[in-house]
């Protein structure tokens, strides 16, 4: 926050270290976009800087709202959503076998993206009309999984396994930050085993197929396999300082497919290293940090748990792609915000940075290295 009686009280009540942390982070990724175009602009260096300036306009208009109207907005915004993921479903475009984006003319809308914040916040809403003594109680459970479940299948169906994941990760830290007994989840996951056989034969075979590369790759090294296999090499290539800057040969030489967007860490650590892959991962965690410090400030329950819910979120969409790319995780289509090409994840993360900053600008207190 800056202090200074020349500048605007709006601007001066920014958490500016977060801020310029969100900036860096994204300068960085267009960089990486830069080289992997091959020191280019076009196409997606110049197209990304353009979006980001533009939400990151949005975000700070956002962080002028009260916390009384977020809590206004949750219902309507939830059943649009809901109206707008059926929509997607009947209307949406098709592009590489998924039924994703709503085409609204001057705007691809991607109508699942803008989900992950919104479950988090409609829970939040949730557990904050609740009575304390009705925490424990089956009625502080069913609807909040009604409230999941609706979403995660429209989204499932599309198909995209990656956001259905995301946006029921966001929501069970926000029942049990909420306060619901460790053991349900316990339970939840022991319950959903048996159940596993059913849900593998609902998958594609495009999403059996990457959990099956996932527990080994080898089995297809040359076709199923060979992203992860090519990530892997990329990522190993680069050492601990790296190729150096333009100097890439995976995704130089298309070696690594999709290396601008599911795969841009790869494409990063081949050129910048360990160091460069440390680095970006710290200034996330700073970001993360700062958001669960939103959340221990906070003097509302709904703000409690709408921070932490969301500040989780960003680093579960970190965390996902890592795993995705360094073969922990099966590949399932999670980008790395502000680096990765797209706007979409862009959009969400700065509207999910947004509403931090507007739940914590009426209890900011001075201190903090992200405060």
């Amino acid at each position: 926050m800056i202090r200074n009686s020349l500048v605007p009280a709006p601007l001066a009540q920014l958490p500016w270290k977060v801020l310029l942390t969100v900036i860096g982070i994204t300068a960085f990724g267009l960089t990486v976009l830069y080289s992997a175009a091959g020191g280019s602009l076009q196409p997606w260096a110049l197209g990304q800087g353009a979006r980001f300036c533009l939400f990151l306009g949005m975000s700070i208009a956002i962080s002028r709202l009260r916390e009384e109207q977020i809590k206004q907005a949750v219902a309507p915004a939830y059943v649009t959503l809901i109206l707008a993921l059926i929509a997607t479903e009947l209307l949406g475009k098709v592009a590489g076998g998924s039924q994703r984006w709503l085409n609204l003319g001057i705007i691809r809308l991607q109508p699942s993206e803008l989900m992950k914040p919104l479950i988090v916040l409609t829970l939040a809403r949730f557990y904050d009309l609740l009575p304390a003594g009705e925490i424990r109680r089956w009625t502080a459970i069913w609807p909040a999984l009604l409230l999941i479940g609706v979403p995660a299948g429209l989204i499932l169906i599309q198909p995209d396994l990656g956001t259905a994941t995301m946006v029921t990760l966001g929501a069970l830290v926000t029942m049990f930050m909420a306060g619901l007994p460790l053991r349900l989840f316990i339970g939840g996951v022991l319950a959903a085993i048996p159940l596993g056989a059913g849900a593998w034969s609902m998958l594609h075979d495009y999403q059996r197929n990457r959990i099956l590369i996932f527990l080994d790759p080898d089995l297809d090294p040359l076709g199923k396999g060979y992203h992860i296999t090519q990530s892997k090499i990329a990522i190993g290539s680069g050492g601990i300082f790296g190729k150096g800057f333009l100097n890439g040969t995976q995704s130089h030489l298309d070696y690594l497919p999709e290396g601008q967007t599911d795969f841009v860490f790869a494409t990063m650590s081949e050129e910048w290293g360990l160091i460069g892959g440390v680095i970006l991962i710290c200034a996330f965690l700073g970001v993360v940090w700062w958001g669960m410090g939103v959340a221990q400030r906070a003097e509302t329950r709904f703000g409690r748990l709408s921070a932490a819910g969301l500040a989780t979120t960003i680093f579960f969409y970190v965390a996902v792609n890592l795993a995705m790319v360094m073969g922990l995780a099966p590949v399932v289509g999670v980008p790395l915000p502000l680096v990765s090409y797209g706007g979409s994840a862009v959009m969400t993360v700065l509207i999910i940075l947004g509403l931090l900053m507007a739940i914590d600008r009426s209890q900011r207190r001075p201190g903090g290295a992200f405060g």
